[in-house]
């Protein structure tokens, strides 16, 4: 038996506080005349945030839009600008949500290896390390400051960038920066780590790894959202380290159904990766009842709102490509229903579920 043998992050800090560090951690990483350039979420220009960057000579603040999940045409044209304006760059260091993370990632990557980013959408196609890359957290449940994977938009599908080179060499976990996340957008990404570990949990791919991380993302994850009656700073500590964990326990595993579903809503609609987990998640009693039953729970007392009837309007050929492009997450479907996958979840009862939707 092969055992995977997988990347993980660098370095790892943790407190509140620990962005103030910022400077003197990537001090070591900055290479004579080659600026870092900070790829930070638009939801923070103007605001305090911005000034506490450590900005030095020629660095570069990029206002990283975020409206829609990272599109390889996106990371292809950031990439470019970066090598026009400077050639080369000390690293990229990512400041936002998992969008942000994502697209400080695979512009890393882009910046040592040729050609688009489309042509690494896929398992270890990636060839050449990036450059440096730090991952700082502002709203908590992707985990996408711990995977080896980059989730990307691309021509033909929507797939992440999955290598050993993409893990970050740093990242920088401060709950503080969580503290003014709207209600709903933290809501959704804290589900997003809900989801992923009932997904990882109850898959054919469990192991105790998986299982270790994944039982103490779901504890923190039920302190928060089931436990908790008011929002506080415990809540930014638990929902943080919710999702590191989470991240680790599918970085040995795999995610399932709801996830595999949502790619197909997020390729052809634009869903964001959050919000469309809970759309798919809230229709999937036949795969995973209690996780269900619990996260209807979540919504009601939280008093959130699921989008609903978001496919009602599609024709045959825009169901067709959500379809391609959900089966076509393999790992996925066989972590939630085994290696006969292709036998139970048939084109035609994709098209039902997502015909619920």
């Amino acid at each position: 038996m092969t055992f995977r043998n997988f990347k993980m992050v660098g370095y790892v800090v943790y407190g509140r506080g620990a962005f103030n560090q910022l400077d003197e951690i990537i001090t070591p990483h900055r290479e004579q005349k080659k600026p870092m350039v900070f790829l930070v979420d638009h939801f923070f220009e103007g605001s305090p945030l911005i000034n506490r960057i450590p900005v030095r000579e020629n660095d570069k603040i990029l206002f990283a839009d975020v409206s829609y999940e990272p599109k390889t045409t996106y990371v292809d044209r950031l990439a470019q600008q970066l090598k026009d304006e400077f050639g080369k760059i000390s690293g990229v260091i990512g400041i936002g949500g998992g969008s942000t993370m994502d697209l400080a990632k695979a512009v890393s990557l882009m910046m040592n290896n040729p050609g688009s980013s489309a042509d690494y959408q896929g398992w270890d196609l990636v060839k050449n390390p990036g450059v440096y890359k730090a991952g700082i957290p502002t709203l908590s449940g992707t985990g996408a400051e711990v995977s080896r994977t980059t989730v990307l938009t691309g021509p033909t599908k929507k797939l992440g960038m999955n290598s050993d080179f993409t893990p970050f060499d740093q990242i920088v976990l401060d709950p503080e920066l969580t503290a003014n996340a709207p209600v709903n957008q933290r809501f959704y990404t804290g589900m997003d780590c809900y989801i992923h570990c009932i997904e990882s949990l109850e898959g054919t791919f469990l192991n105790e790894f998986s299982k270790s991380y994944g039982e103490k993302a779901l504890q923190l994850c039920r302190d928060v959202f089931v436990n908790k009656n008011t929002w506080d700073a415990d809540c930014d500590d638990k929902l943080m380290m919710a999702s590191y964990a989470g991240g680790m326990s599918i970085a040995y595993s795999q995610v399932g159904v709801a996830h595999a579903v949502s790619y197909g809503l997020s390729y052809l609609l634009g869903t964001r990766h959050g919000i469309g987990n809970c759309i798919v998640m809230n229709h999937l009693e036949e795969y995973y009842p209690d996780g269900v039953k619990e996260f209807k729970h979540m919504v009601e007392k939280n008093k959130i709102e699921i989008p609903a009837g978001i496919c009602r309007v599609l024709t045959d050929e825009q169901f067709d490509t959500m379809i391609n492009v959900s089966l076509g997450m393999k790992p996925l479907w066989e972590n939630a229903l085994g290696k006969n996958w292709e036998k139970i979840m048939t084109r035609e009862k994709l098209r039902a579920l997502f015909e619920k939707l």
